[in-house]
């Protein structure tokens, strides 16, 4: 694991995140912000409610640790009927509204470049929103190809990384190689990782961490 992510898990993390509740019309979403100095931010999506899918997830809360010691503004949010979040479960379509929001709660911040990172049912709703807005190469976890459709013919040079374990029965190792083909994305397959990374985490973490500094030093390249 990256030695910046290691100092937020010694305890500093907790203090970074501030409860932020947003939203669109009636459906107010509860999230977890933590802020920045740098230029970039990122929205992540959780994987399913209906099976118990929320912010509080482990994967969910190291891709915002991860990212965050990239420098990266992070925002997690509770899918609408999950936690304090109003509304009820929309099978994907609400959800890419509520995934909006959280993209429009970051531009309200004063951030421009935001990527999306989702787990699971949170790659599949992330993946619906992205030719609706003008956002980065998005982070896939473990999306799950075998249980959704996925239009990966819209998607190609919207998906930046995508992460899953080689023994993940819902993304395929070898379906996702030729899908990360097609899309000219960036694959890391973690060995002997499952669906939900157990004992997995850091080579996770390390994943992101890597792609994660190397968007900033591009944003800032081309800045100067």
């Amino acid at each position: 694991m990256p030695n910046d992510v290691k100092s937020l898990r010694t305890g500093a993390w907790d203090e970074m995140e501030e409860k932020k509740f947003f939203g669109r019309g009636s459906i107010r979403l509860e999230g977890l912000y933590a802020h920045s100095a740098g230029a970039m931010g990122a929205v992540i999506s959780h994987p399913h409610p209906l099976m118990g899918g929320d912010m509080g997830n482990p994967i969910v809360e190291t891709l915002a640790e991860t990212l965050f010691a990239a420098g990266i503004s992070t925002l997690r949010f509770n899918f609408r009927g999950v936690g304090r979040s109003t509304g009820t479960f929309d099978d994907g379509r609400g959800e890419q509204d509520d995934v909006m929001a959280a993209v429009s709660f970051l531009e309200e911040q004063g951030i421009r470049e935001i990527l999306t990172a989702g787990y699971s049912f949170g790659a599949w709703v992330n993946a619906g929103i992205l030719n609706r807005r003008n956002l980065l190469p998005a982070i896939f976890v473990s999306p799950p190809i075998n249980l959704f459709h996925f239009d990966f013919q819209t998607l190609r040079g919207k998906a930046g990384l995508i992460v899953c374990g080689d023994r993940d029965p819902y993304c395929p190792a070898e379906r996702i190689k030729s899908v990360a083909a097609d899309l000219a994305c960036r694959l890391e397959i973690i060995p002997g990782a499952d669906h939900f990374f157990q004992s997995r985490e850091n080579d996770l973490a390390a994943c992101i961490h890597d792609f994660a500094m190397q968007r900033m030093s591009e944003s800032q390249d081309q800045v100067a």
